[in-house]
């Protein structure tokens, strides 16, 4: 059964903020490898659609789930269109997977129920619920003492209304950390633009984190100060650390001029999120990912130019392969990393 959805507010309130220019796929950017345009897929049943996340476990399952709040499953050797097994339903929205550090249990950002715990046979528990309020858990890290670093993307649209928080543009979110042992929870950060993907570095120093809205790769150290390392030339979400300091990002879009030409116009910002969404700024139907290291310096990209597999949001190595997911896909999709 789904839970109710949460009602977004009617107006946002936008402030004034410089134009800013996107930068040109150029350089390490430039769409020389397009081997996403030549995804296979691995669909979700009929009618389903958003497997925004995707996860390989130990048992060799790669995991998904879908906008009607259930987790799916597939043998990571399936062939193209395999469908899936059910795994479990959250009646939330699932995004961000990851394993507990027991390697049997799932951590699931729910964009409605906040943190989950999925066990192999399915059963689904809250870990924080609303106390603290979670208003958009969205990807999620897990630290080898069990702590759970997490993006609480917007407190003030959720994730049916995610392009309002962008068109709002003001640091709305923050980073938590949920301890299992004490089921405690604690702002780890705040005053971030739509925080989204997140990785612990190697050592477990510091975040990788990105903001959707502000196109920013930002290093988050533990011990306290937030560090700019990256202006993307795409709008980021998922991150998934690779476990040798290198990490990839999805990058759903390259960023929209139209809406970067907005930011100084509040009024218009206003207007335009009361439009049917048809008429609101769109993002581009192209695939992109990226491989980037510890300093933001970018090792590799994949393109799919002609948007076979778009609105790429999930993006998970395994092996000598990357799996995709997608916003708004029909399923998780594979290409060969070699």
């Amino acid at each position: 059964m789904l839970i109710p959805r949460p009602r977004p507010p009617r107006l946002i309130r936008p402030v004034r903020e410089p134009a800013t220019s996107p930068p040109a796929l150029a350089g390490p950017w430039a769409p020389t490898d397009r081997r996403l345009d030549e995804a296979e897929l691995l669909p979700l049943p009929a009618g389903a659609v958003g497997p925004e996340d995707v996860l390989i476990d130990r048992s060799g399952r790669v995991i998904s789930g879908d906008e009607d709040g259930r987790l799916w499953w597939w043998p990571v050797d399936a062939l193209a269109g395999t469908p899936p097994q059910l795994l479990a339903e959250t009646g939330g929205r699932p995004l961000g997977i990851e394993l507990d550090p027991s390697g049997e249990a799932l951590v699931v950002c729910d964009a409605y129920r906040g943190l989950l715990r999925v066990t192999p046979d399915g059963a689904v528990r809250e870990l924080t619920g609303t106390a603290p309020p979670v208003h958009l858990a969205n990807n999620a890290t897990v630290g080898r003492d069990g702590t759970i670093y997490f993006t609480d993307s917007s407190d003030r649209f959720p994730v049916s209304h995610w392009k309002r928080d962008l068109l709002e543009h003001r640091p709305n979110g923050r980073v938590l950390a949920h301890h299992p042992g004490s089921g405690r929870t604690e702002v780890v950060t705040d005053g971030l633009y739509f925080p989204n993907g997140i990785a612990l570095t190697p050592d477990e120093s510091a975040l990788m984190l990105v903001e959707t809205s502000t196109h920013r790769l930002l290093r988050v150290e533990l011990g306290g100060g937030v560090r700019v390392l990256a202006d993307l030339p795409a709008y980021p979400d998922n991150l998934a650390s690779v476990g040798d300091g290198t990490y990839w990002i999805a990058l759903p879009s390259p960023r929209v001029p139209i809406a970067e030409r907005l930011l100084p116009h509040p009024r218009l910002r206003q207007i335009a999120a009361l439009l049917p969404d048809a008429m609101q700024p769109q993002p581009r139907r192209y695939g992109l990912v990226a491989l980037v290291d510890d300093a933001g310096t970018v090792r590799r990209t994949l393109h799919g130019p002609n948007g076979h597999y778009s609105m790429i949001t999930g993006v998970r190595q395994h092996g000598d392969h990357l799996w995709l997911g997608s916003l708004t896909g029909s399923g998780v999709a594979r290409v060969p990393l070699g």
